[in-house]
């Protein structure tokens, strides 16, 4: 596992933090984690396995769905005829 330095973070972004870190019961850095898990397209658990089929249902879902229209199926026509 490896440590980062972020020098120069301004007094309101480091306060900010703190007030996020406080509101979800973590440390700083804990909440410096997730941010960037959640920043980076991971999960709060820890290693991402979302495929494109989640992440779509994760945008549509809380707006109800979508619903398409299916064509009605149509007979399948003659194969062509190679003589």
């Amino acid at each position: 596992m490896t440590s980062i330095i972020i020098p120069n973070v301004d007094d309101d972004l480091e306060q900010r933090l703190k007030v996020r870190a406080a509101e979800h019961g973590r440390s700083i850095e804990a909440e410096a984690r997730a941010i960037l898990r959640l920043a980076l397209g991971g999960s709060e658990g820890g290693a991402t396995t979302r495929n494109l089929g989640d992440s779509i249902r994760a945008i549509v879902e809380p707006v109800g769905g979508i619903e398409f229209d299916i064509p009605p199926r149509k007979q399948m026509r003659e194969p062509p005829k190679f003589e």
